[in-house]
């Protein structure tokens, strides 16, 4: 049997934009399940602080975080807002920005990979970004981590001390100095076979494209047609 698709995202989970881009995947995935040689894929998530310098506990909403972080006029932020609320509700996200509470991330990668090592990083990654996003709920602190972790099956006690002697802190910095090797910007960033990359958001059709071209060339495939593959996948 051949080797499956490796898809490696670096995300973080208070970015919009990857949890869009994660859906994306998933529907351009399940639009290849009934393909006769459907793509068989292998996904890993890995972390990137967009905003590494946020405190904890943010005094303000999204409003005034982007405000003061990029310097723009509220009404601008307030109209992305609203643009990004529009494109997650056409990916099936209901965002609440008026819910959502700002912290720092850092803890919640370190979650990831504690999940991960328990074979529930998919999980996980999905609580959080729900969480954060349509229930507005804390995923910066211990406690509010350590109770979205026992929903998704993880041990509350293990997870607590993982969380509080940062054992997978190491693990959350190597994925940081592996994005930026690949001179990863930004977020979402799909790395395909190790080889191709895919940038942002994309629409579930360029996910679909590609991981069906990709699975078509998997085996014996010339140099024109990597080349063409690594083109179409760098997007």
């Amino acid at each position: 049997m051949s080797q499956p698709i490796t898809i490696d995202i670096w995300s973080d989970i208070a970015c919009p934009w990857c949890y869009i881009g994660k859906r994306n995947l998933e529907a351009g995935l399940a639009a290849t399940a009934s393909d006769e040689d459907a793509p068989q894929v292998d996904i890993t998530f890995h972390s990137f602080e967009l905003s590494p310098d946020t405190p904890v506990d943010f005094d303000g909403d999204e409003i005034d975080f982007l405000a003061g972080h990029k310097g723009m006029p509220r009404e601008q932020v307030t109209q992305m807002l609203d643009n990004v609320t529009a494109v997650a509700a056409k990916a099936g996200l209901e965002y609440r920005f008026d819910l959502l509470k700002h912290t720092n991330t850092v803890k919640a990668h370190e979650l990831l990979h504690h999940a991960k090592a328990a074979g529930l990083q998919h999980e996980m990654e999905e609580r959080l970004m729900s969480a954060y996003f349509t229930e507005g709920k804390h995923v910066g602190r211990v406690d509010d981590l350590v109770e979205l972790a026992v929903e998704v099956g993880l041990d509350a006690e293990s997870t607590r001390a993982a969380l509080e002697s940062e054992t997978h802190l190491p693990a959350v910095r190597q994925d940081q100095a592996q994005a930026q090797a690949y001179g990863i910007q930004g977020v979402p960033f799909f790395v395909l076979n190790g080889q191709y990359g895919i940038s942002g958001a994309q629409p579930a059709d360029t996910f679909t494209n590609v991981l069906r071209d990709l699975w078509a060339k998997r085996d014996g495939a010339g140099a024109g047609e990597t080349a063409e593959a690594e083109e179409a996948a760098t997007v």
